[in-house]
């Protein structure tokens, strides 16, 4: 049963509502919340708003408190920030250990939630969060930017309308030389390389087929590097889909930086350049009769997306990406690890998914020009 203190917070939040604004507070400062979430409000301002912050670092709390010009708050008083009237939704950007936690504590008083991907470490997890948004009528979305992104959804359009005739062979790279210590090198905080960036290769393969693998295999490469004591260095897996269509990725924390995919079909084929990351240009070039090439301008990826969801608070319109989405893509990165601890193929139960990013969900924004981090350090260094 909610508090006086929790109903009074509901209470105003629909009436902020009313007023076609949703106050955000973002969880976790790193490296990411800092030179992409925040920056990106300034473009999501028609309908959203910065209105606290939540980290464990005083330095960050000082700094970036006077910067953005909101109050933050330690983890020890996350539901004290939470009850300010003026919190609609959050912005959950912590390490995936945390995510499921704090999705459902947000969940519980009220707030919408807008988390980073992976979603949740285990189907369960991911269950917890999905039902505790139902059960307090309020939304759940998985932070998928490239679903807003519209290189990704021409790449989508294309094959949908049958540009490349059937969709048959999905190939991908995504690797860069990672800089110890980062918590993507610690397994006890959801660390791993698949967590990280194979979860992007599985959503691609995923929406491109618009389609559920039905069977997984991986291999793991621990590697010498004393970096990896905890988390593998490289994995390359294979997804098998409906009709024989074949999905295959490397991915890795020591090689030189890659990032493309690849999709070939029975009369011609795409390939995207710098799929994967939030910065930088993308170039889509697509080989049927003849070869059309275009590079797109560097933008802002987040801003999109945060404006997406408070338009369906807003309005009361489902988000896609759901909750649904991000249990989706953990089931199948569950599977590829147990397939490289067990040296075989693992069959998937059968998933039906409804929604899927469509041409309709483009947004275009400039890039941001964050100012430089406090704290926090690229995964890449730099």
């Amino acid at each position: 049963m909610a508090s006086g203190k929790q109903a009074g917070a509901r209470d105003t939040r629909r009436k902020r509502q009313e007023a076609r604004k949703v106050g955000y507070v973002v969880v976790g400062l790193g490296h990411f919340a800092q030179d992409a979430i925040l920056p990106a409000f300034q473009h999501a301002k028609k309908n959203s708003r910065l209105v606290a912050l939540v980290s464990g670092d005083p330095r960050k709390q000082r700094v970036l408190g006077k910067r953005h010009g909101v109050p933050v708050y330690g983890y020890e008083q996350f539901e004290e920030c939470l009850a300010l009237p003026e919190v609609d939704a959050v912005y959950i950007a912590l390490p995936n250990s945390l995510h499921a936690e704090y999705a459902v504590r947000a969940a519980r008083t009220g707030a919408h939630v807008l988390c980073e991907k992976p979603l949740a470490l285990d189907e369960r997890q991911c269950l917890d969060m999905i039902r505790a948004a139902e059960d307090s009528d309020v939304k759940l979305m998985t932070a998928y930017r490239l679903h807003f992104e519209s290189t990704h959804l021409a790449a989508m359009e294309a094959v949908r309308k049958g540009r490349i005739g059937e969709p048959r062979l999905f190939s991908s790279s995504f690797s860069f030389q990672i800089q110890a210590p980062n918590i993507r090198l610690e397994a006890d905080k959801g660390g791993g390389v698949l967590w990280d960036i194979g979860v992007y290769c599985v959503n691609a393969a995923r929406y491109l087929f618009r389609a559920e693998p039905e069977e997984v295999f991986a291999f793991r490469a621990r590697g010498r590097d004393e970096r990896f004591a905890e988390t593998e260095e490289a994995m390359s897996a294979v997804l098998r889909f409906p009709d024989d269509r074949l999905a295959s990725f490397n991915v890795s924390f020591g090689t030189a930086s890659t990032g493309t995919y690849q999709l070939v079909g029975t009369k011609g084929s795409l390939r995207l350049e710098n799929a994967y990351d939030y910065q930088g240009k993308m170039t889509l070039e697509l080989e049927t009769k003849g070869k059309k090439k275009r590079t797109l301008p560097v933008r802002d990826q987040i801003g999109p997306e945060i404006s997406y969801f408070s338009d369906c608070i807003l309005n009361g319109r489902e988000v896609e990406p759901s909750g649904w989405e991000g249990l989706a893509d953990v089931r199948i990165i569950r599977a590829l690890y147990q397939s490289a601890e067990t040296g075989r193929a693992v069959r998937l139960e059968p998933f039906e998914k409804r929604q899927r990013p469509t041409g309709e969900q483009e947004q275009r924004q400039p890039p941001t020009h964050p100012p430089e981090p406090v704290n926090a350090s690229p995964p890449m260094g730099g």
